[in-house]
């Protein structure tokens, strides 16, 4: 079992900067991948980015890409999304989410936060 807390989220002008943490409980934090997805009112979860276990791999989705980096800290059981260059379109609750391997589609997953929301005004 893992617990999943994010942090980090708040309201961001165009063009600013945010980062994302979540803190995941137990000591077999270092096993799981872990992702972010997003979720805009009346849309479905999308996915953000994902990191392997060991931090080795890391992906990304074309939306992102070039602009949000994924992160973790096994010592500290804890993953972050930077996220700059925000957008309007960025604006969303985000949700971090762990599974035993890498994957891109939320269902995938079994272990998710409550999330976090992201506001960027247009």
């Amino acid at each position: 079992q893992v617990q999943l807390v994010e942090s980090g989220g708040g309201l961001v002008q165009a063009g600013g900067s945010l980062r994302l943490s979540c803190a995941a409980s137990g000591r077999t934090f270092s096993i799981y991948a872990m992702a972010w997805f997003r979720q805009a009112p009346g849309k479905e979860r999308e996915f953000v980015a994902a990191i392997s276990g060991s931090g080795s791999g890391t992906y990304y989705a074309d939306s992102v890409k070039g602009r949000f980096t994924i992160s973790r800290d096994n010592a500290k059981n804890t993953l972050y999304l930077q996220m700059n260059s925000l957008k309007p379109e960025d604006t969303a609750t985000y949700y971090c989410a762990g599974s035993l391997s890498v994957r891109t589609r939320a269902r995938e997953y079994s272990y998710w936060g409550q999330g976090t929301q992201v506001t960027v005004p247009s």
